[in-house]
């Protein structure tokens, strides 16, 4: 099943102090190109998110942006400086004996003493976060992959279209190909007559020089290549691989069968062809830019 390298997935998931929230949009692009969105705090979450999204998809550009809510308030850790208050206690006391006053220390004394406590934000888990973002991350690419690939059966029935009008073009030029050279035999014949009124035109020489025009006209290896490149893309079509640059591939072989064709032959009704055929080939390379 073919996949578009466009698309939209988002997913969302409730943890015991934290919600994670994930969207991720897609857009055709040669190569895999990830873009990663997280707050400062939570940057270490980008190599995560990368290899979730290497992982699952070969090409595109795609932006990815994760956001982690704290549930409540943020745990506070309070610790004393044991050093400090050692220190404080210390100098208290030395300045009691040196006024001469009495040493009345409390607990109070201490409180609104600076540096006398620690205050820490509990350190984050970071690997159960990790773990945690990356399964919400793997949803959000399942449901880009789901949206892709419906985008991707679009269009693989607009390449099924296309690939029934040019098979229905090349008939006309298979079957208009062997009319060239008898058409072009009996205007010799004709024109030999008109010159040379009354003289028996020489077959031998006729067919001598019907023989080279049929060799400067002749498509048929063309035509053959053309059905042997259309079919490999039709099949290519019903595979589940990566195909998009196959089928770019593809589709310069066929144009240069096309134009092939159109160079060899001069005749109004197979030039003719040969521009619609061209015109369905664009129509193709056009949509393949979106293809994985």
């Amino acid at each position: 099943m073919i996949k578009s390298m466009t698309g939209y997935g988002r997913a969302e998931q409730l943890f015991d102090s934290y919600k994670i929230n994930v969207e991720i949009k897609s857009v055709n692009n040669r190569y895999l190109d990830v873009n990663t969105k997280v707050y400062k705090q939570y940057s270490f979450l980008e190599e995560v998110v990368r290899e979730c999204v290497s992982s699952s998809l070969s090409r595109g550009k795609v932006d990815i942006f994760v956001q982690v809510e704290p549930i409540g308030e943020e745990e506070i850790v309070v610790s004393l400086n044991d050093g400090v208050v050692k220190g404080y206690k210390d100098a208290m006391t030395k300045i009691a004996d040196v006024a001469k006053v009495p040493d009345d220390i409390t607990v109070s004394s201490f409180l609104r003493l600076p540096d006398v406590f620690v205050i820490e934000k509990q350190e984050k888990d970071k690997d159960k976060i990790s773990k945690d973002a990356k399964e919400v991350v793997e949803k959000a690419i399942f449901d880009l992959s789901q949206n892709r690939q419906r985008e991707g059966e679009r269009l693989k029935n607009f390449f099924d279209l296309c690939i029934v009008n040019i098979k229905d073009i090349l008939s006309v030029i298979k079957e208009r190909s062997p009319q060239t050279v008898d058409e072009y035999k009996q205007r010799m014949k004709e024109r030999i007559e008109d010159i040379l009124s009354g003289v028996e035109v020489d077959e031998a020489r006729l067919l001598t020089e019907v023989g080279i025009f049929a060799d400067k006209v002749n498509i048929t290896e063309e035509i053959i290549r053309f059905e042997s490149h259309l079919k490999e893309y039709s099949h290519l079509l019903n595979s589940d691989i990566a195909i998009g640059r196959k089928l770019d591939f593809i589709i310069q072989e066929l144009n240069r069968e096309a134009n092939t064709m159109g160079s060899k032959c001069n005749d109004y009704i197979i030039s003719k062809s040969v521009v619609e055929l061209k015109s369905e080939i664009e129509k193709l390379r056009e949509q393949v830019q979106n293809i994985e």
